[in-house]
């Protein structure tokens, strides 16, 4: 599972969904943001659709090399924060945030992953081998509600958290909470409770589900999943975080 292009010449070139130069949500400090095109997951609360289709057209087809001249047009803005691989799925396009990460250490920039886990292979592997920061996304882990929930089973994302415990990787869990879901007490005790046991998990970032993406599904003509689940008010978002302070000793928020 791969979308890479791969030149004639033997390097990759990365398909690029979007950019963000000034990003603050995606990782510590300022970074820059490269969000790539392509996801397998079909997640009923994603807010964007347009990056699913791997094939769809993109601004930019740039060689990690390329999308590195652009970074460093924002370096004194990002020295303090880095740079951020998200999507999409990123690791769907591995080799390309591999060899893109590899040149940001080449000058001294600090790298994040924001991935769901779902590709777990060598690649993914090398690419994490060149990542400072993963943004661990854990959707629930109930095995019956997962493929329902994603479109996909939840071995990978364990395997992957297990993985990133085996070799340290400093590590923040993101964590949709969905009204009718996922945010009755039950369901959020044992995701606190699971996560409890990763010592690398530095921070979890508790994001109250939200509706500002049926407008895409809307231009895209897709039906939208989750079209009468109202957005998770403040009071149950603080419910949320008040269960997973009580059970782990990172920061929550």
């Amino acid at each position: 599972m791969n979308s890479t292009t791969i030149t004639e010449q033997g390097g990759v070139v990365g398909r690029i969904h979007s950019l963000e130069s000034f990003g603050t949500v995606d990782g510590p400090g300022i970074r820059f943001v490269t969000f790539l095109q392509g996801c397998p997951m079909r997640c009923q609360f994603c807010h964007n659709p347009d990056t699913w289709d791997p094939h769809a057209p993109v601004p930019y087809e740039w060689t990690p090399e390329q999308l590195l001249e652009e970074t460093l047009r924002y370096r004194s803005f990002i020295r303090s924060g880095g740079v951020t691989c998200t999507g999409g799925e990123p690791l769907l396009q591995a080799q390309f945030v591999a060899r893109y990460f590899q040149l940001c250490h080449r000058k001294g920039l600090h790298t994040a992953l924001d991935t769901s886990g779902i590709i777990f292979n060598e690649r993914a592997r090398e690419a994490l081998s060149e990542t400072d920061l993963v943004l661990l996304d854990v959707k629930t882990i109930d095995d019956d509600l997962h493929p329902r929930l994603t479109g996909c089973s939840r071995d990978n994302n364990q395997k992957f958290l297990d993985y990133l415990q085996q070799t340290g990787h400093p590590t923040w869990i993101r964590h949709v909470v969905t009204p009718g879901i996922n945010d009755d007490e039950a369901h959020l005790q044992a995701m606190a409770t699971y996560l409890a046991r990763y010592s690398v998990v530095e921070r979890v970032e508790l994001l109250p589900y939200h509706t500002m993406g049926t407008i895409k599904y809307e231009k895209l003509g897709l039906p939208y999943p989750l079209h009468e689940t109202p957005a998770l008010s403040r009071d149950a978002i603080e419910y949320a975080r008040d269960i997973f302070r009580q059970k782990l000793t990172c920061k929550v928020q």
